[in-house]
């Protein structure tokens, strides 16, 4: 996993710690370094926040021998992919949810992104999830655009037990996500997760459509589901959601496909909202916590 990545930066480090490290052979080191992020899919803002980061730290180092100055400057490199990484405001929806729990209020998710990125079955190993740990859940099924999603939607539901909400294909999804809500309430169901259409960032009408859904049902999170495969294609999607409804953290699909990583590092620095799971492979158990330390640690080669 993310092994390109982890060898190229490898390269690099190896590279730049085969001189003595002076203000100069720096400037050329972090330059290495930020092109390699670059090639990776790392948004070019993200990689020169990283690389100015990765320099201020290295900046009046003293070293010995080239093994420490090895050691020192992967540490660097570290602690600032760590830093661009670990958001101001984490989310664990799991705690979220108990908390509304408690106060006997349903917590309330809208799962969105574009076609072909996993979004109904990341709902659904949420809902696998969620039961897992107690909850009771319901499902609107907001998606009344693409043929087949609300087959595939109850196919998923029929499997872990649960119940669906929804109506016929071309119906109002907002009025839909309405309805799951009020049911959620009335019944004292703890979770609600709102499916809904992928949209192609920049169709105007959908996106609309999706706005109209966040102030109907008023969610609790707002979840972007993006294709770590994707690259900067990820970032692009997860930046318009972002300025059209106000995400509050990331899923990240197919982790488990050896993707570059770029993805991860720069929806987590350009939406300042953070990576929260990701998906590992295809069973409903197959959703991780995203952990920044063990994510920062794959690239810079630690064991």
């Amino acid at each position: 996993m993310f092994d390109k990545l982890r060898g190229a930066i490898d390269g690099a480090v190896t590279k730049a710690t085969t001189k003595e490290l002076n203000e100069q052979n720096l400037s050329d080191a972090v330059w290495e370094i930020q092109m390699v992020l670059l090639q990776n899919d790392v948004a070019v803002q993200v990689a020169e926040h990283i690389c100015e980061l990765t320099k201020e730290k290295l900046l009046g180092k003293r070293t010995g021998r080239l093994e420490n100055l090895t050691k020192i400057f992967k540490k660097a490199i570290y602690d600032s992919i760590l830093e661009v990484l670990t958001p101001e405001y984490p989310l664990d929806p799991l705690i979220f949810a108990r908390d509304k729990k408690m106060k006997g209020e349903p917590t309330v998710i809208l799962f969105v992104g574009v076609n072909g990125t996993g979004k109904t079955t990341t709902l659904a190993k949420m809902a696998k999830m969620y039961k897992d740990h107690g909850f009771s859940i319901v499902i609107a099924a907001g998606d009344t655009f693409r043929a087949g999603s609300i087959e595939q939607l109850e196919k998923h539901a029929q499997n872990l037990g649960i119940r669906v909400i929804k109506q016929g294909y071309g119906s109002d999804s907002a009025s839909i996500a309405y309805d799951a809500v009020a049911h959620a309430t009335a019944k004292k169901i703890d979770i609600v997760l709102i499916d809904t259409a992928g949209r192609m960032q920049g169709n105007k009408n959908l996106i609309a459509e999706m706005q109209k859904i966040a102030r109907v049902a008023n969610p609790d999170i707002k979840m972007f589901v993006g294709d770590a495969l994707a690259g900067n294609d990820a970032l692009s999607q997860a930046n318009e959601f972002n300025q059209a409804i106000g995400i509050d953290g990331a899923i990240l699909t197919k982790v488990d496909a050896d993707p570059s990583g770029g993805a991860a590092l720069s929806i987590a620095y350009v939406t300042g909202k953070p990576v929260v799971y990701v998906g590992v492979g295809q069973t409903y158990d197959d959703l991780r916590d995203f952990d920044p330390e063990w994510f920062a640690k794959r690239l810079v080669g630690e064991k």
